[in-house]
């Protein structure tokens, strides 16, 4: 038996790595699971190439739990090592690293990423054991050994008796960890990491029906039949899928294969998703995945099923900001990449090089995916625009790239049902929409029952309105506009329509100049100045007498500062100011005009103000049953 010290100058390393890890310390088991994974498909490359005397066979991971000896067992059919190999591998090469991180990290806790990063992987045991055993069988065949160590840099090495390739981790639990030796603990461990780990994991058995059986049926003397039970079997509880869809190619697949994963992945999830994306790229890094489009729905702040990271099949987080672009994080699914470490901070992975070259491919991918789509199919991506324009809109604003190719599939909707792209739209309505000063002014609704007599007004006069009611949709063509050349949005109800096209023919107010100051001065007696700003206009006789817009600037700031405008609380502190346009040429404001008794005037002022707020949803609370009361008195 051989005796000695871990080859380290600190020699509170176990406590160091116990206090900087304890937020993460249920990784252990993902970590020596990963070894013996790691240490498998080793055996599997050796024995293919004829390096090893080994048959690979059918090798797997066994878990066992013994609750009254208060231990773990990690078991692996890989490898192996020698004594000399244990000597080298877990008292030397795991802590070159040792000193180095001692020095990064002993003045900070924040960063609990740095088992994988300084090949501490196996020591993560120490995090939830006060022992730990290794008893483990080279494949070269040289007799087996037996290493155990407490916690403190000293180890004993020793021969052992272990007859079968591999190697076992026997962790002595500590007493403030013993939640690891419930079976219900393991099983949710192994559910989260090792979900898809490449080589089978097994943890307890299982009853199934047995498939070569076939039960009998009999009939008494009755007829009445009786079957007998299913006969049972005891079966390895494999707990992993070693083949995840990921890692096929994309020619393997069949759709109903993609909503099989999907539901393997999210198994609380009951709607199917629109459709994926698989990710399959090998330079200049290697990538595999899949993304789903799952159904969306405006509030953005919504994400219960995340995008899963793995490295070569062990799951590393959800938390994907930094590799994945920010709009695609409402996604679902997976990416599995070699390239990313398994323990690292996400400023780490924002500052790595091959990290930004993945986000900008998974991009590209997207946007390739999203055209390829449309064009096989454009009817089928119509229908289910509703329920992915929130992720291709926020795309447009946040990745330049995503923006640049999103003309070829991004749509815009009208309030009729019909579909535009960008270049459709502006051929459609640069004729009728182009305003004296030959701009393309584009008309859009957010609220189609809201702004439903202003959405008429628009259409009276042969124009299309866009129906764009994203909660983003403000920023969008904000975008659209700095980077479409000549052209503005206006909302329906941002103006008149004469106003919001302006055209070479005005229309003559019936009124004098004369009676328009009066008409001004009687106006401004009885309507609030701090809530309407009046305006007279000349408009069609047949149009509406009191007209209430919203300016269309400071209305647009508001809904960007209350969508993460930035730098635009000014507007959000600002009273909320309507336009007030009274038509000149109507008949009702003739009346107004030319009615002799002031209450008279201000009765049919104030009902006329009240039907306008009413068309704007305005009226509300204590007005509203005034003027319902005051309505009811004049049917009278």
């Amino acid at each position: 038996m051989t005796k000695g010290s871990i080859n380290v100058s600190v020699e509170n390393i176990f406590p160091l790595i116990k206090k900087f890890l304890y937020s993460d310390h249920e990784i252990f088991l993902r970590e020596l699971i990963s070894n013996g994974t790691d240490a498998t498909l080793k055996l599997k490359h050796l024995t293919g190439i004829g390096e090893s005397k080994s048959e690979y066979g059918n090798p797997q991971i066994e878990i066992k739990i013994d609750k009254e000896g208060k231990k773990l067992h990690v078991i692996d059919q890989g490898l192996g090592m020698s004594a000399e190999e244990v000597e080298k591998y877990i008292n030397q090469v795991a802590f070159s690293g040792a000193e180095e991180f001692l020095d990064k990290y002993k003045d900070s806790a924040q960063d609990s990423g740095i088992i994988g990063h300084f090949g501490l992987g196996f020591y993560s045991a120490f995090m939830v054991a006060e022992k730990v055993e290794i008893i483990t069988k080279s494949h070269t065949g040289a007799p087996a050994a037996h290493w155990t160590c407490d916690g403190s840099p000293e180890f004993t090495l020793e021969e052992a008796d272990k007859e079968s390739r591999g190697t076992e981790i026997i962790l002595h639990i500590a007493d403030d960890s013993t939640e690891f030796l419930e079976e219900s603990r393991i099983r949710e461990l192994l559910n989260k990491y090792n979900k898809f780990m490449p080589i089978p994991i097994k943890f307890g058995t299982k009853e199934i029906n047995d498939p070569d059986f076939t039960p009998k049926t009999t009939k008494d003397k009755d007829g009445k039949e009786t079957t007998e039970p299913h006969k049972k079997i005891t079966v390895d509880d494999i707990i992993n899928n070693p083949n995840p869809a990921w890692t096929k190619q994309p020619s393997e697949l069949k759709d109903e294969d993609y909503s099989s994963f999907y539901r393997e992945l999210y198994p609380m999830q009951f709607e199917e998703p629109l459709f994926n994306i698989h990710l399959n790229v090998d330079y200049p890094f290697n990538l595999t995945g899949i993304l789903y489009f799952p159904k969306m729905t405006n509030d953005m702040n919504i994400q219960k099923d995340k995008i899963q990271l793995y490295q070569n099949q062990v799951y590393v987080t959800d938390n994907v900001e930094g590799i994945v672009p920010e709009f695609l994080t409402m996604l679902r699914g997976v990416i599995d990449s070699p390239d990313i470490p398994l323990n690292v901070s996400r400023s780490y992975l924002q500052a790595d090089g091959a990290v930004k070259k993945i986000s900008s491919y998974i991009t590209r991918k997207v946007a390739d995916k999203l055209k390829s789509l449309f064009n096989a199919n454009r009817e089928d991506f119509e229908a289910k625009w509703d329920d992915i324009k929130i992720v291709i809109e926020y795309g447009m604003l946040s990745e330049e790239k995503f923006f640049e190719k999103a003309d070829a599939f991004a749509l815009y909707p009208t309030v009729d049902g019909k579909y535009y792209t960008y270049d459709e739209l502006y051929n459609k309505i640069k004729a009728n929409q182009t305003d004296k000063d030959d701009k393309l002014v584009i008309l859009y609704a957010s609220n189609k029952d809201q702004q439903h007599s202003y959405i008429e007004a628009a259409k009276a006069k042969g124009y299309e309105v866009l129906l764009l009611d994203s909660p983003i949709v403000s920023h969008l063509i904000q975008k659209l506009e700095t980077t479409k050349e000549n052209v503005s949005f206006a909302r329906v109800d941002g103006d008149h329509i004469d106003n919001l096209i302006k055209k070479e023919d005005t229309t003559i107010s019936k009124l004098t100049e004369e009676q328009k100051t009066q008409l001004d001065t009687l106006l401004k007696e009885v309507i609030p100045s701090e809530k309407f700003s009046i305006q007279l206009e000349a408009m069609d006789s047949d149009a509406s007498p009191f007209i209430i817009t919203q300016p269309e600037f400071m209305r647009r700031m508001k809904e960007m500062q209350a969508t993460g405008g930035g730098g635009m609380n000014m507007f959000g502190s600002m009273p909320e100011i309507h336009n007030l346009i009274v038509n000149t040429n109507s008949e009702l404001v003739g009346e107004i005009l030319s009615t002799k008794t002031k209450k008279k005037q201000e009765r049919l002022i104030n009902q006329s103000l009240d039907l306008a707020r009413l068309s704007q949803g305005l009226l509300k609370g204590e007005e509203l049953t005034n003027f319902i009361k005051r309505s009811y008195d004049m049917i009278k």
